[in-house]
């Protein structure tokens, strides 16, 4: 099919790039003239394991393209995708103004029988009002769909191309029919194709994510109880996990949850049970939870640096929210460094990933180290803040050698606390260990 994804990026990469591996003709449609130039040579403008590979062997076989412009992106495209940014408002609401623009945009350039698919994460009724708002300047006939994406950043590709379920919130047959034929390539394994209505669709999404966030969330208060209590957080997470009305998934004690979806849509859904009138008090947990788990980090590094961060060299390893991925939105390690920064510690950092250009503001407040032993020397404490492979089994006499004090908070609970002290380290994780 010929398509066209408005919005090169994270999403939307990945899906055009999924699309286009699977024989679709993709065009790609873009503000950001680097981006757009970046794409018509085969570059990648994110960092997602296999997408850089996707991206440049499909440009090379001439069925990715890229472009600045809207109409050229969209005439001629059977399924328009709309993969664009829908960030968080102060006040917690979900910033449609894009998806909202660019729909009106679409009404004289999309040709007759076109699918339009709001990709984009958007409050209930959004794909209603994109279709109203095309309408006003179309007069072709045409389908509108709610499509949510379950993507999980550093495996994104593995999930695009075997996902757990597909998702069709449809307003037509011919919507449907037309998706349906789309996605039969990665649903040969019998993984369901549900269609419902587009805000049923919607909803599903933010639930969804709410639900993970929730009992990460859980887990992460849970851990915080078993220090107080004097019990061991593996074998409580296992005595839970093994139950199959639970399940293990989304339960390993850390420093809470981030990235672009998880602290964004839980934000949303509450704001959207606030103006239905239904204040939901669970969302509203967690979220809570959620910052008071960052604050314990921040409360564990102080502590082991003997209560005063001031004139302290702390080392972080990790910057981006989760291992596999270059994203730091609402990464732990932006509350870290800015928590940190403001009460006067020296801060340097080592990521595999994640550059300046990824912490935005908080950039300025930590210096980055290119080796994640550099980052180590005189050091009073190392901070490990995201679950990369390479910190799984360091060489802990290394470390110890280059660190002022030999202490370690483990935010991620890679290490066993046994084994630490026994090397001589003053350890701290998540939650009590025996």
């Amino acid at each position: 099919m010929r398509i066209a994804i408005v919005g090169a990026g994270y999403v939307g990469l990945v899906t055009g790039a999924c699309l286009a591996e699977t024989g679709n003709d993709v065009c790609f449609v873009d503000t950001d003239p680097a981006r757009v130039a970046d794409l018509q040579v085969g570059r990648c403008s994110v960092y997602e394991a296999g997408l850089d590979r996707l991206v440049e062997r499909n440009v090379r076989a001439e069925r990715l393209h890229a472009t600045s412009d809207l109409a050229e992106g969209v005439r001629g495209r059977k399924i328009v995708f709309l993969c664009l940014p829908t960030n968080p408002l102060p006040d917690g609401r979900c910033d449609t103004s894009i998806l909202f623009e660019t729909a009106a945009k679409l009404g004289p350039l999309i040709d007759p029988h076109t699918v339009l698919v709001v990709k984009s994460t958007a409050p209930v009724g959004t794909t209603q009002r994109v279709k109203e708002a095309v309408t006003k300047n179309s007069k072709v006939p045409f389908s509108a769909a709610s499509n949510p994406e379950f993507l999980r950043e550093g495996t994104a590709v593995t999930d695009f191309f075997k996902p757990d379920r597909i998702i069709l919130g449809v307003d037509s047959e011919e919507a449907y029919e037309t998706l349906f034929d789309l996605y039969q390539p990665f649903v040969r394994t019998n993984k369901p194709i549900l269609r419902m209505d587009p805000a049923s669709a919607e909803l599903s999404k933010y639930a969804a994510n709410a639900y993970l966030a929730m009992r990460i969330s859980f887990i992460n208060e849970i851990a915080l109880l078993t220090e107080k209590l004097g019990a061991d957080i593996p074998s409580v997470r296992r005595g839970i996990g093994t139950d199959p009305r639970i399940g293990e998934g989304f339960l390993f004690p850390g420093p809470g949850y981030g990235g672009s979806c998880f602290p964004k849509d839980v934000m949303a859904l509450r704001e959207m049970g606030r103006e239905a009138g239904l204040p939901l008090q669970l969302i509203e947990a967690t979220d809570r939870a959620n910052e008071r788990q960052k604050a314990a980090v921040v409360e564990k590094i102080t502590r082991a640096v003997g209560g005063d961060v001031r004139g302290k060299k702390i080392a972080l390893w990790g910057l981006a929210f989760k291992a596999g991925t270059d994203d730091c939105r609402e990464s732990v390690s932006i509350h870290v460094i800015d928590s940190l920064h403001a009460q006067g510690a020296i801060l340097h950092a080592y990521d595999p990933e994640a550059r300046a250009a990824n912490l935005g503001e908080s950039a300025s407040r930590v210096t980055l180290v290119p080796k994640p032993y550099e980052v180590l020397d005189g050091a009073h404490v190392l901070a490990v803040l995201t679950e990369w492979n390479e910190f799984r089994e360091p060489d802990f006499d290394e470390i110890k050698k280059r660190l002022a004090a030999p202490a370690i908070v483990d935010a991620r609970n890679l290490y066993r606390r046994s084994r630490l002290e026994k090397l001589g380290f003053r350890y701290s994780g998540i939650g009590g260990q025996k």
